[in-house]
């Protein structure tokens, strides 16, 4: 636990680091997945563009655009230094209520199959929910940095960040977005378990938001079918299964070697969402067995590399650095578990995107957003140890 690394001494670590320089592996791993996604969704989306759009190449156009400001953004994010996100991250917390509230306005957000968790600005749409992870990473790591010491200490002080949680889950919950809720309950919750909350407490926590998740599932028709489904999808293989068996049917033709890139059959309108939440499916049918074993190595070594990232910060007592990167963590991890479990019928139907493979502006232009933020935190990190080094050597 975090608690416990942040107890360490640190004249027990000797600094090896004489420069500065941004995490070349964590740059490199990113630039890797983006590409991957790209071709993927070029692959996965013609047929469906053609059909709807007439146009081949629509989804890989917005998906450049997205790209695009995605990296502009990103440019933008790493001039902005650690301090400023932890001394005012607490901001972002409001600015999560205030996007969260007018999205529900009518007239206002964009109403899509029956949910309203969209924006417009002009013709970029926004995904709500994906600007709230932001938000609510950065806000509960510089919350939980400040109050650390009474959140370990004072077991009442776990009750302030629930209901800041459990308000920001029920907004979600008003638009509705299941999804959204869910990972943002995970994420927030790793990171209360990780800035001193007591095993005890967490175990609760974790009983109560079971029984809050089965009361929805039971009481809300479509999420108790989307369950029953799951159980046996070819029960009912051409209505509520069909999603499913078509994602089986795709992980079953790619074999071992696959059917080769762009020769996926699935996506010829048999699989819906193809090129968003069940793009892993057509990756593997295109791919094979193995190449679905290497894209998930690559993530997981993106995770890692962002892991070392908060374990440096605890060794360097940087708590804010720390949970900040873990909560990234945690949150990439959660969303490609999910994505690749519902794809492969270990998980009811959610609708999740895998980072940087699936097509979707929102959460393109959010993951860069993190990834840039992560870079910057851990140049700081570095940085202050260069600035510790030099001072310590005019003293000398």
């Amino acid at each position: 636990m975090i608690q416990s690394a942040l107890k360490l001494p640190t004249h027990l670590f000797i600094e090896r680091h004489t420069s500065v320089s941004f995490n070349w592996n964590l740059v490199f791993t990113t630039l890797v997945l983006v590409s991957i996604g790209l071709v993927t969704i070029a692959s996965a989306s013609i047929d469906f563009a053609v059909e709807n759009f007439n146009d081949p190449w629509y989804f890989v156009r917005r998906h450049i655009v997205y790209l695009f400001l995605g990296f502009s953004a990103s440019c933008v994010m790493l001039l902005i230094p650690t301090t400023f996100w932890k001394r005012y991250g607490w901001m972002l917390f409001f600015v999560a209520v205030f996007f969260l509230v007018i999205v529900l306005i009518p007239g206002v957000g964009r109403r899509v199959n029956g949910s309203q968790r969209w924006l417009s600005v002009g013709p970029i749409t926004l995904q709500v929910s994906e600007m709230v992870k932001f938000c609510s990473i950065v806000f509960f790591a510089s919350y939980l940095s400040n109050s650390q010491y009474f959140l370990q200490t004072q077991w009442k002080e776990l009750f302030k960040p629930l209901l800041m949680l459990v308000f920001l889950m029920w907004l979600l919950l008003l638009e509705p977005d299941f999804g959204g809720s869910v990972v943002l309950a995970v994420t927030v919750g790793g990171m209360l378990f990780l800035a001193g909350a007591k095993l005890w407490q967490c175990c609760l926590l974790l009983v109560s938001g079971l029984a809050i998740l089965a009361g929805l599932v039971w009481f809300t028709p479509y999420r108790l079918e989307r369950l029953v489904t799951f159980l046996d999808p070819w029960q009912d293989q051409f209505d509520t299964g069909y999603q499913l068996t078509q994602s089986l049917i795709a992980f079953g033709r790619g074999e071992w070697f696959g059917l080769g890139l762009g020769n996926s059959i699935q996506k010829m309108l048999y699989l819906p969402e193809s090129h968003t939440d069940f793009i892993f499916s057509i990756f593997a049918e295109e791919h094979g067995f193995i190449g679905a074993v290497l894209l998930l190595l690559l993530f997981i070594y993106f995770v890692f590399q962002i892991v070392l990232v908060a374990k440096k910060a605890m060794l360097r007592n940087n708590t804010f650095v720390a949970l900040t990167a873990f909560g990234i963590a945690i949150l990439f991890g959660f969303q490609i578990m999910v994505n690749v479990g519902v794809a492969s019928g270990f998980f009811p139907t959610k609708g999740l995107t895998l980072p940087f493979i699936s097509y979707g502006g929102s959460s393109l232009l959010v993951n860069c957003l993190l990834i840039a933020l992560l870079l910057r935190l851990d140049y700081d990190l570095d940085l202050d140890v260069v600035k510790s080094s030099k001072k310590r050597g005019s003293l000398k």
